[in-house]
């Protein structure tokens, strides 16, 4: 249908698809009519919420007529003193991706510019198309490399100029699971200009064993034009709940916090994302579940002759040697999610999330299944 006021909209926001979330189960059995669905298509912790934060948000429930603290004083307090700053170095979004829109309503508009990789996450393209920017995608790192289709930071670099407000880094990257190491990355952000903001997603942080891996958040002191954001939404096991967070220097979070809606966070977030910080135990637990589950999916992928991208996240991009289109089909049929990324620019790849050990079992015996066909 022809969306008749579309000719009435910001410029920027014409040419925009809506971001396609990986498909919901609910949706699944709908069309397909399938029950006993795995789902392993959004990065999600299989094993959800922690316990404290579980009984937090019961214990929040109470107060549900009353508006949320639109500071987010107490969950402030605890963030700032986990990365070392100043309470008014952080600011809380729904979700870290509304920090990303939030950074690109700032600081982008006409004529400005923002740089980013090619296979990258996508609300990068999406927040910067809306202010009518100027996209600078850099090519990404090539297949043979040791991080195949990650970012190249030379290749970034190359395309800051004088226009350029922003530079998105993902580390790691969503779709790729690949990373940069704490020296590659320190001096990328110290060789750029002081007129470019460089946001260092880190939705994935909390996955990463690798000793080079760095917490840019450190760094924040003496970058006054660093952005690092983090979500609850992954190894937190909090997605429905939306709460994720940035921290940065005092000066970009003002700027942050004068666009930032009042009310953006709700009591239930708050409190689960603060009990959450607490319940060491059971982020303990999902990391090792990752790790253990991330390898023997890994190797029987390739056991299978399929690809598989070394990531460091709670997901991996496995290479199917072939349009991979229909083979998410098939596993549908299969009452098996997975995500397809060809939006990404890589049609003959899936992006697959690690779940439990029976999940798992049920994609590997469904992914033997659909090749074997």
């Amino acid at each position: 249908m022809t969306n008749k006021l579309l000719d009435l909209a910001a410029p920027g926001i014409r040419g925009l698809r809506s971001y396609q979330p990986g498909k919901p189960i609910a949706e699944l059995e709908r069309e397909y009519g399938v029950t006993d669905i795995v789902k392993l298509a959004s990065n999600e912790n299989p094993l959800g919420p922690a316990p404290r934060a579980l009984a937090a948000i019961a214990a929040a429930t109470g107060d549900l007529a009353r508006y949320p603290d639109a500071n987010g004083f107490d969950l402030k307090q605890a963030l700032a003193a986990r990365h070392g700053v100043a309470a008014g170095c952080i600011t809380i979004g729904n979700g870290s991706n509304e920090l990303l829109v939030l950074l690109a309503e700032s600081f982008l508009g006409p004529g400005l510019e923002a740089v980013y990789s090619r296979h990258a996450f996508a609300v990068y393209a999406l927040a910067v198309q809306a202010t009518g920017a100027v996209h600078r995608v850099a090519d990404a790192l090539p297949q043979e490399h040791a991080q195949p289709y990650g970012h190249d930071l030379d290749a970034m670099a190359a395309l800051v100029g004088p226009d350029t407000r922003l530079v998105f880094v993902a580390n790691p990257n969503n779709p790729t699971g690949t990373w940069l190491d704490a020296d590659a990355l320190e001096r990328f952000i110290g060789q750029l200009p002081e007129h470019v903001i460089v946001v260092v997603d880190e939705a994935y942080f909390d996955y990463v064993r690798e000793p080079a891996y760095p917490d840019a958040s450190r760094w924040v002191e003496h970058n006054p034009n660093l952005v690092v954001t983090r979500t609850f939404s992954k190894a937190y096991g909090l997605a429905a709940l939306r709460m994720g967070y940035a921290v940065s220097g005092p000066e970009v979070a003002d700027i942050l916090n004068r666009i930032r809606q009042p009310f953006n966070t709700s009591s239930l977030a708050q409190a689960a994302a603060l009990a959450a910080l607490e319940d060491t135990a059971h982020l303990a637990r999902s990391v090792e579940l990752n790790a253990v589950e991330s390898r023997r999916v890994a190797k029987a992928c390739t056991g299978l002759g399929l690809g598989v991208v070394p990531s460091v996240g709670n997901f991996l991009l496995v290479d199917m040697r072939t349009e991979a289109e229909p083979i998410f089909e098939a596993l549908l049929r299969e009452a098996v999610i997975v995500r397809p990324v060809a939006n990404y620019g890589l049609p003959k790849h899936l992006r697959i999330s690690v779940g439990t050990p029976a999940e798992n079992d049920r994609l590997l015996a469904a992914l033997h299944k659909v090749i074997a066909a």
